[in-house]
């Protein structure tokens, strides 16, 4: 079954996310394997501006697709520290795809 991840990042910016992607996506621009949808923007929190943010949406093919690459590359990257990028961990959101369209 999909299974879809929404990251929070709270007080997050357009390059931070940046440098986040160059570190953990292929270098050639497509997806990491079993990833089937990435999206990302700035968002807003129901607190105001001061409370704002940057949010990513993933799908992978399946849970152990997601937690492959999270255990593989994400966590270990993001420990390692990336320059420039996010400096804590997001709030995230798990769940199965249930319906598409």
């Amino acid at each position: 079954m999909k299974y879809g991840i929404v990251h929070q990042f709270a007080g997050g910016t357009e390059a931070q996310y940046k440098a986040l992607i160059a570190a953990v996506h292929p270098a050639d621009g497509s997806l990491p394997a079993g990833q089937l949808l990435h999206m990302a923007g700035p968002s807003q929190d129901i607190m105001g501006p001061a409370h704002a943010g940057w949010t990513i949406i993933a799908v992978h093919e399946s849970r152990e697709s997601w937690e492959t690459f999270r255990n593989e590359v994400v966590t270990p990257a993001m420990q390692a520290g990336i320059e420039g990028g996010f400096t804590e961990l997001p709030e995230e959101t798990e769940f199965e795809v249930q319906v598409e369209g």
